[in-house]
């Protein structure tokens, strides 16, 4: 082989050795599962329709996309300045963006294992010599000074791929971290949604409640007058009381939860209770979107961000078994060091003054007791445990969905049934207070048709927020159209940048059925 030949291939040699094929399997993400609806049964175009807040008929748009800010679609400006003030403050959110941060910083320190390490160093001394060292029995010994500086330069040629699937696991649990992150995004604008509803349903609960309370207490009122003029007997006015007693008992547990509701909501916020937010919510003031986003279930695998996680932390055990792998093989490194030993500064850097070292090294293990072989088999169930995992995060994904769906359609039923629960209970109860002024039925019917109404007044406003709610678990389940978002930091927006890894350049990352998922 010629000189030149030679020189060419010494050249190539070391992007030769960092190109080299990495040991292990290459990951290719599952591909989504091959099913064509969410529900046994197929969804009607759209749901029942009442006249009451919340009761507008939704429709259900196979494909349409999901925006960044689904919750806008509410029309509630209160509700979109709450939740901005959520995503500034909210420290689980914070967490969750230091978080990324740092298992991104984590990939870029393992890159650095990809390359040559220099070291530089400078030592300077002044050294006494005994005579005797030369093997005289006297004379004077002999004092000079040593100035050395060097420059060390060391090489762990990655042959096979041990660094570089490190470096993908690492970039792998960023991954995660990414995604772990948009989680915490949609549970929290969610949660935010869903506590606003909350605190609608229960302030209208606690409306009606009242109103049922000065209806009783009206309707005692007359019950007494009517005792003091003979009547009626004692008995139906003690009746009635109790019956206002009773409906008074259910006012302080909606005080209550409409308080532990607007605690949370200051606690999603960043605030303490004492400085929870002052916007009222109201069912009425809260518009229902009347075009619903179905996502096609081919590609909600791809907008969930819990089936994204679950697709990282899969891939961050497919590489850690070509870690354990190479761990089992030879380990070679180049080093070399260069500097100058002078007696004195100005003899530096002379070639007469030069010293360089280089070398070649080889280790491998020999024998450990079996601890390598039993990582590496430790690495195989942990990755056999993240497809199970993974598996498990897909079916949770499509129950959502399927969940959200069939609330959406049963309890838009359950409203209109509602609304005319509640219309016949008023009309019946009207009617009740005007027989029994007459003298033409009891008391008891009168009473029953009291208790009717408030369990129908009630009722209705409980059914009004589910609506609402629905709506929420709906885009959530879906994703919540974290794709589209605006406001994601550059931390955010991606992996870290990298280096070639195995598997990235020139592989085929074909998505592999989950049953076909092997190490």
């Amino acid at each position: 082989m010629s000189a030149r030949r030679t020189g060419k291939a010494t050249a190539l040699l070391p992007a030769l050795l960092l190109a080299g094929c990495a040991v292990g399997p290459n990951f290719h993400p599952p591909a989504a599962p091959a099913v064509t609806g969410y529900t046994r049964a197929p969804l009607p175009a759209a749901t029942r329709a009442a006249v009451a807040p919340g009761g507008a008929a939704q429709h259900f748009v196979a494909g349409r996309d999901i925006p960044g800010e689904w919750w806008a679609l509410f029309h509630a400006p209160a509700l979109d300045r709450l939740i901005a003030a959520a995503l500034q403050a909210n420290p689980t959110l914070a967490a969750a963006q230091a978080s990324l941060r740092a298992a991104n910083e984590n990939v870029y320190a393992a890159q650095g294992g990809l390359f040559p390490q220099v070291t530089g160093s400078f030592q300077a001394e002044r050294q006494g010599v005994s005579a005797a060292e030369f093997g005289q029995a006297s004379g004077k010994g002999t004092t000079f000074n040593l100035v050395t500086p060097t420059v060390a330069v060391s090489y762990p040629l990655d042959v096979f791929g041990g660094v570089r699937r490190q470096v993908e696991q690492l970039a792998a649990t960023a991954e995660y971290q990414r995604f772990e992150l948009e989680a915490a995004y949609l549970t929290l604008t969610s949660n935010v949604v869903v506590a606003a509803v909350d605190a609608a349903s229960y302030r209208g609960q606690i409306t009606a409640t009242q109103d049922i309370i000065r209806v009783e207490a009206d309707q005692l009122k007359v019950l007494r007058q009517q005792f003091e003029l003979g009547a009626v007997a004692k008995s139906v006015v003690l009746s009635q009381q109790a019956t206002l007693a009773a409906t008074q008992a259910t006012l302080p547990p909606l005080e209550k939860a409409l308080s532990q509701t607007r605690d949370q909501l200051a606690d999603l916020i960043g605030r303490y209770p004492s400085e929870a937010p002052r916007a009222r919510f109201d069912l009425a003031e809260l518009t229902l979107p009347q075009q619903l986003p179905v996502s096609l279930p081919s590609a909600l695998v791809a907008d969930r961000p819990d089936v994204q996680a679950a697709t990282a932390t899969l891939h961050a055990a497919s590489a850690a078994i070509g870690v354990a792998i190479a761990n089992e093989l030879p380990r070679f490194t180049i080093s070399g060091e260069a500097g100058s030993m002078a007696l004195g500064f100005g003899s530096l850097f002379t070639p007469a003054t030069a010293i360089w070292n280089i070398a070649g090294g080889i280790s491998a293990p020999l024998f450990d007791g079996g601890a390598l072989l039993h990582k590496k088999r430790a690495a195989v169930a942990s990755f056999q445990q993240a497809a199970a995992q993974y598996r498990s995060t897909v079916l949770g994904a499509f129950q959502n969905v399927a969940d959200a769906l069939h609330a959406l359609v049963s309890d838009a039923d359950a409203l209109a049934a509602q609304v005319a629960a509640e219309r016949a209970a008023a009309s019946s109860l009207d009617l009740a207070q005007r027989q029994f002024h007459l003298g033409a039925i009891n008391y008891p019917t009168l009473l029953d048709a009291e208790k009717t109404y408030q369990q129908a007044r009630i009722g209705l406003v409980q059914a009004e927020a589910a609506r609402f709610a629905d709506t929420a678990a709906l885009f959530q389940a879906l994703g919540g159209g974290w794709w589209h978002r605006s406001d994601v930091a550059a931390a955010a927006q991606g992996r870290p940048d990298r280096i070639w890894l195995p598997g990235e350049a020139g592989g085929n990352d074909k998505p592999q059925p989950m049953a076909e998922m092997k190490p």
